[in-house]
């Protein structure tokens, strides 16, 4: 069974001859930068290029998820990295950037304007190291209903120019997978991920008991606003699509997110898997009080379960709460344990998750997050041989 048959086979909950194995790597910096340090940290196609090759050289089934050069990485289209529309102009709606650095950091301050009124919002990219780079919408635009109403007449769609610029990386990145692997897109949901690249964290996690008019309205934007481009994305061939559950993780406790974020993560997840394409629904906080919650969503995927300090996660509790309603990507702790563990720790932690894990079935191997700079390749490949040596049902 090749690489790409046992993880599409997973997705669908179907039986498998192993376990998947697969690394999570970020296509921008952090560990790819330290194998590959001749890279340019923005040549996000090489860098897409090199996990592959990578993960083809530690024999992994290779799980490329690209974030990067689907999506313009300073003015975040649609919000992946956070913010508005400012890439794009149209003639109501009029953008003015200007720039500042300070140590480390890059700045953009942008001015939106439009026949309703003016919008404003800051961007900002810090170099954490050499080829590792931080993003983040430091000034979120939305502020008021006022400022929503704005962006929800005003804000462009897609560019046409972009559709088959779209269509032919996603070619161009299966052609290179081939039988080795699976491609999945990170997109702009769900609705409340994509809620905080626009409004500030701490008003939205209140505002739904404060302004419930405002905030419900909020939601269906941020709703609509990724739908045609995440349609692209599955018209264009993708084979999963990576959506963010961790800002209403389960320290808004699962009432509050079953009443007023559940409704509209469900509509995400239905609209991205409605020709077949599985979904997977990532928290990488707190999770254990959601696990039930997520029978709910109809998601075919749900990572990563870390586990403590990083999250709260005991994946065999989880695995027999969630009663097999879908499948579990999860596996090692990639700071505590593949960064600044031992041979042996990273040996007994690979084989104690995968027995867990693959209990039952329905369960994918990998590190639960991106790999940090600073990994050894010495703990990686023990992860790995740990792992395939421990993955046969």
């Amino acid at each position: 069974m090749t690489g790409r048959e046992r993880l599409l086979k997973t997705f669908r909950g179907e039986k498998t001859d192993r376990v998947p194995v697969s690394l999570f790597i970020l296509d921008q910096g952090e560990f790819i930068s330290q194998v590959y340090p001749g890279v340019d940290p923005w040549d996000c196609e090489t860098n897409q290029r090199n996990i592959i090759e990578f993960s083809k050289q530690m024999g992994v089934d290779v799980f490329l998820r690209v974030l990067f050069t689907l999506d313009d990485p300073a003015f975040a289209h649609y919000g992946v990295l956070g913010g508005l529309n400012v890439a794009n102009e149209t003639d109501t709606w009029q953008v003015r950037h200007a720039r500042a650095r300070q140590a480390s950091t890059d700045t953009i301050a942008t001015t939106i304007t439009t026949p309703a009124g003016t919008l404003t919002q800051e961007f900002s990219i810090a170099e954490a190291r050499p080829g590792t780079l931080l993003y983040a919408c430091t000034k979120k635009p939305i502020e008021s209903p006022a400022d929503l109403a704005i962006a929800a007449r005003y804000e462009p769609g897609l560019p046409p120019a972009w559709r088959e610029k779209i269509r032919a990386k996603i070619r161009d990145l299966k052609a290179a997978l081939g039988d080795a692997g699976v491609l999945g897109v990170w997109v702009p949901w769900g609705a409340f991920n994509n809620a905080s690249y626009i409004t500030d964290v701490a008003d939205l996690h209140t505002l739904y008991l404060k302004d419930p008019e405002y905030y419900h309205d909020l939601m269906r934007f941020c709703l609509a606003r990724p739908r045609e481009y995440v349609a692209l994305l599955l018209e264009s061939g993708v084979d999963v699509v990576c959506m963010g559950g961790n800002v209403p993780g389960g320290f808004m406790g699962k009432h509050n997110y079953d009443q007023y974020v559940l409704p509209y993560e469900k509509q995400c997840v239905e609209f991205a898997q409605r020709s077949g394409t599985p979904a997977i629904y990532h928290n990488c906080g707190q999770i254990m009080s959601l696990v039930e919650s997520y029978k709910e969503l109809g998601v075919r995927v749900v990572e990563p379960f870390s586990p403590p300090p990083l999250g709260d996660a005991d994946l065999a509790e989880a695995k027999a709460r969630s009663g097999g309603a879908y499948v579990m990507l999860s596996g090692l702790d990639q700071v505590n344990v593949l960064r600044k563990g031992s041979v042996d720790d990273v040996m007994k932690a690979t084989a104690a998750a995968m027995e867990t894990g693959k209990r039952g079935g329905k369960f994918i191997m990998q590190n639960v997050d991106y790999l940090d700079y600073g990994t050894p390749l010495e703990n990686i490949q023990v992860f790995v041989e740990t792992a395939l040596q421990h993955a046969a049902y």
